[in-house]
């Protein structure tokens, strides 16, 4: 699949878009589980990560080693842009991203389904993971 049409599927428009980042944020935010809500985060994105980390990480480790891994790369690279930026070495984002990659699969292991429930409470349900993943990252970062 290219990348075009990978952010149709995920946003429900074509790339580029004038409704893209409206529906980037209704359809993650009012995702009825903590993995929805990052199929539908920044497509662009995730579409490079999966292509150039899960996916070659898969062929070597089982699915939810590979996704963890892919969550910590993700944030060392938000990270690693902040350290070029302020020529220090700062880590908030590597153990944020490795605590919500731990929410993903925990959620998907339990099998935690809030899709039945408003819209309204499943953003506030996924932001309150995104939110306390931060304090804790906060309280341990480096």
């Amino acid at each position: 699949m290219n990348l075009s049409d990978y952010v149709k599927r995920r946003n429900g428009v074509p790339l580029g878009h004038s409704d893209s980042l409206r529906n980037m944020f209704i359809r993650s935010l009012g995702a009825g589980t903590f993995s929805k809500f990052w199929q539908h985060w920044n497509p662009i994105w995730s579409y490079y990560l999966g292509k150039n980390i899960f996916k070659p990480l898969k062929l070597i480790f089982p699915q939810a080693l590979s996704l963890l891994i892919t969550f910590v790369a993700c944030g060392f690279i938000h990270d690693l842009v902040i350290m070029l930026l302020k020529w220090k070495i700062t880590l908030l984002l590597t153990p944020w991203f490795f605590l919500m990659g731990i929410c993903v699969i925990l959620g998907d292991y339990a099998k935690i389904d809030y899709s039945k429930f408003p819209w309204i409470v499943r953003a506030i349900l996924n932001t309150t993971i995104i939110s306390s993943c931060l304090l804790i990252a906060y309280q341990v970062r480096i």
